[in-house]
């Protein structure tokens, strides 16, 4: 990825954080995790994560219901010359770190419990 397209994805990410903190409910909290676009950005996918996770498919509605609004939101606010179509997604690779970090706790806590120093786990 250049320079040009790493700019532009941070711009992007800035921008949809933004746009968030504006426009949601605040009932839940949505954090822009990553975006990615295809090789010339003309589709750009916009990674989310949302806590409490009962909210996801709420949020998930919002978000695809004023995708049109965010790229008004972009193209006002940023100097992107042809702003792409904006999809939002669900993180799971975050999710997926979370439920690895969850599972460690919980061997470390066995482990703790059970008195055993043979096996330590950092």
């Amino acid at each position: 990825m250049s320079i040009r397209d790493e700019k532009i994805k941070g711009q992007i990410i800035q921008l949809a954080s933004d746009f968030l903190m504006l426009e949601s409910n605040r009932k839940s909290m949505i954090t822009v995790t990553n975006a990615e676009g295809d090789h010339d950005f003309k589709k750009v996918v916009i990674f989310v994560t949302v806590f409490p996770e009962n909210q996801e498919k709420a949020v998930m509605d919002f978000l695809r219901r004023r995708r049109s609004d965010f790229k008004a939101f972009v193209r006002n606010n940023s100097r992107i010359n042809r702003v792409p179509f904006f999809d939002f997604m669900i993180d799971q690779g975050d999710k997926a770190r979370l439920r690895i970090d969850e599972i460690s706790r919980d061997i470390k806590e066995d482990i703790k419990n059970d008195g055993d120093d043979s096996l330590k786990i950092a």
